[in-house]
C-alpha cells in the first residue's frame, strides 16, 4: 500500500461500553485523505460515541486508534486538536453573550503586546466567514442570530482550525436549502484541498449528493463497512434498520373545504402583512428559506408576538391570544424548532413532559393525581412506541427520535386542534421520522390541522397538502403541494441576499 492510499484516521475494533450497553462493539472506520465519508444510523446506534472517541473527548475500553497510520493515543480535545481534528458537534458550543468573532477563536484570540488583537480577530473572522460566502458581521452577538445561523458560526469555528479532519455531527439540521447548498460547496472545495471529512446526517436525500462512501452502523457494530453499501437511499435505509422502508413519506389526505384558522393581512415587529387559512384535517406547509418569516408567523399565531395590524380568526371567532398559554387553552400547541431549549424540561422524566400542557386535568382541588399522570404516560410512551426506559429515566438522557416524540404526546394528551410543527424531524432518525409522519396522519384523520415548517423540501412537498410560500416576512402565495417542484420552492422563496440587513436583523432578533 503506498502512502497515498494510507487513511489518514482509522478505527480498529474500537469497543466502549456504558453501564447496561454496549454503544461501540468492535468498530473499524476507515477515513481518507480527500473523501466524505457518511457515518449512519439510528439514534441509539453508537454514532455520538465514536465521534468522541474521534475527537477525544472519551477513551474507548479497547481497540486503537490510528493517524497517518501510527497508532495515537488521545487523551483529550486539545490532543484531538494538535492532531488536526475539529469537530463541530449537533449540541452547540458558542458562548451566547460573545461576538461571532470571539466565539470562531475562542481561547485562540490573536495577541498583540499581550493584548487581543481585535482588528486582526475581526479581520480573520471575515475571512473564514467571506470563504464560506456567509453574510453575518464578525461582531454581531451570537445569542442574537438564529439558530441556523449559530451553525453556521459553530462550523466557521471549525474550518478556522485549518483541520486536516473534520468531523461533521448533523451539521445542517437548522439550516434551510440555500445554507445547505453553500456548506456543501465548500465541503467539496476542502475535499478537493485533501481534507478528509466525516459526515453524520439523518437526512439521507442530502447525504445521497454530498458523500462519497458510507459506513452505517446498527446496535454498536458495523453492519455496512465502506464500498458495501451503495450511497443511495433505499440501500442506506435498508442497512440501517435491517429491512425494506418501502414508503418514507406514508402521507394521508384529510383535508376538508372547512376553515379552522384565518390570518389576514397580520403584521407583527417581524411580519409584514401576511394573510393564510388551515382548513380541517389538513397540513399546511410553511416553504421559504432561513430568515424568512416562518418561525416569526408561528409565534404570532400563539401569541408570542403581539399583531399590530390585522387579524386572526378560530373556528370563525376573534382570535388573539396573549400568551402561549392561553393559545393552548383556545387549542393550539407547538413543537418548537429548539427541543433542547424550548421544548423540554431535560430533568424530568417522561411523565413531567407528557402532561405539562394539561395539568388540569390531572388534577383537583390543586393536588396531582400522580398515579393517573402515569398510567396516561406510559399508554402513550406504548402508543408511540418510545423507549419504555423514558418512564425511568430523564428526558435529556434519550435519543432525539424518543424525546421528539413524547413532545408529541404532549400534544395528544392536552387535545389541541391545531398543532404547529417547526422543524419536527430535525436530527432524528428514519424511524422516528416515518413514526411522526404517522402521527401526523393521526392527527388529521382525528380532524385536527397541522401547519409544518420544515426546510427538508422533501419533507414538505411530501407530507403538505397545501404551501404557503414565505418570503420576507409574508406570504407571497398558497399553492397545492402536488402542484410544486423543489425548483419552484427555491424561485418562490428567493434567496436570503435578497433581504436586506436590518430584516435579516430584525427576523434574527425573535429567535432570541
Amino acid at each position: 500500500m503506498s502512502p497515498h492510499d494510507l487513511p489518514l484516521w482509522e478505527c480498529c475494533d474500537i469497543s466502549k461500553a456504558y453501564p447496561g450497553v454496549v454503544a461501540n462493539d468492535r468498530v473499524n472506520l476507515r477515513l481518507m485523505k480527500g473523501r466524505i465519508h457518511g457515518l449512519l444510523g439510528e439514534n441509539g446506534c453508537g454514532k455520538s460515541t465514536l465521534i468522541k472517541t474521534l475527537a477525544g473527548i472519551q477513551q474507548p475500553d479497547s481497540g486503537m486508534l490510528k493517524f497517518d497510520g501510527e497508532p495515537v493515543h488521545l487523551l483529550n480535545p486539545e490532543d484531538a486538536r494538535r492532531h488536526g481534528t475539529a469537530t463541530v458537534f449537533q449540541e452547540f458550543s458558542l458562548v451566547p453573550s460573545l461576538s461571532v468573532a470571539e466565539n470562531i477563536f475562542l481561547a485562540r484570540l490573536p495577541m498583540k503586546r499581550g493584548l487581543v488583537d481585535w482588528p486582526a480577530a475581526l479581520a480573520n473572522a471575515k475571512t473564514v466567514l467571506d470563504r464560506m460566502d456567509i453574510d453575518i458581521e464578525p461582531t454581531a452577538t451570537c445569542g442574537d442570530l438564529s439558530v441556523g445561523e449559530q451553525q453556521l458560526v459553530e462550523i466557521a469555528k471549525a474550518l478556522s482550525l485549518e483541520a486536516r479532519l473534520i468531523i461533521l455531527d448533523e451539521p445542517t439540521a437548522a439550516l434551510g436549502e440555500h445554507e445547505i447548498e453553500q456548506l456543501h460547496g465548500l465541503l467539496r472545495k476542502l475535499r478537493g484541498q485533501g481534507c478528509a471529512i466525516l459526515y453524520v446526517s439523518h437526512r439521507l436525500d442530502e447525504v445521497e449528493r454530498i458523500v462519497d462512501e458510507v459506513t452505517v452502523l446498527r446496535g454498536g457494530k458495523v453492519v455496512s463497512a465502506s464500498g458495501e453499501t451503495r450511497v443511495q437511499v433505499d440501500e442506506i435505509v435498508r442497512a440501517m434498520v435491517g429491512e425494506v422502508v418501502s414508503e418514507h413519506y406514508p402521507k394521508e389526505r384529510n383535508a376538508t373545504d372547512i376553515t379552522v384558522l384565518e390570518a389576514r393581512d397580520i403584521q407583527t415587529q417581524h411580519i409584514h402583512g401576511a394573510s393564510f387559512d388551515l382548513k380541517k384535517g389538513e397540513v399546511l406547509g410553511f416553504g421559504g428559506v432561513l430568515g424568512s418569516g416562518r418561525t416569526e408567523l408561528a409565534r404570532a399565531v400563539l401569541g408570542l408576538d403581539p399583531l399590530t395590524v390585522g387579524e386572526m380568526r378560530l373556528k370563525g371567532q376573534a382570535f388573539a391570544p396573549r400568551s402561549i398559554r392561553n393559545a393552548i387553552e383556545l387549542g393550539v400547541g407547538l413543537v418548537p424548532e429548539n427541543r433542547k431549549s424550548d421544548g423540554l424540561f431535560p430533568n424530568f422524566r417522561a411523565n413531567g413532559n407528557v402532561t405539562a400542557a394539561g395539568l388540569g386535568v390531572l388534577s383537583r382541588l390543586g393536588i396531582m393525581n400522580l398515579a393517573r399522570e402515569t398510567q396516561t404516560t406510559e399508554q402513550l410512551v406504548e402508543q408511540l412506541e418510545v423507549s419504555p426506559s423514558a418512564i425511568s429515566k430523564t428526558i435529556g438522557l434519550l435519543s432525539g427520535g424518543n424525546q421528539q416524540k413524547l413532545i408529541l404526546a404532549r400534544w395528544l394528551f392536552a387535545e389541541v386542534d391545531i398543532l404547529i410543527l417547526d422543524e419536527p424531524t430535525q436530527g432524528i432518525d428514519i424511524g422516528a421520522k416515518i413514526a411522526v409522519y404517522r402521527l401526523i396522519n393521526e392527527m388529521t384523520r382525528q380532524g385536527k390541522s397541522v401547519i409544518l415548517i420544515s426546510s427538508d423540501h422533501d419533507e414538505l412537498l411530501a407530507m403538505s397538502d397545501r404551501v404557503a410560500l414565505v418570503r420576507q416576512g409574508r406570504v407571497s402565495k398558497t399553492v397545492a403541494a402536488s402542484e410544486l417542484s423543489h425548483d419552484d420552492l427555491v424561485r418562490a422563496a428567493g434567496q436570503p441576499s435578497s433581504t436586506s440587513r436590518n430584516d435579516k436583523d430584525a427576523y434574527h432578533a425573535a429567535y432570541s
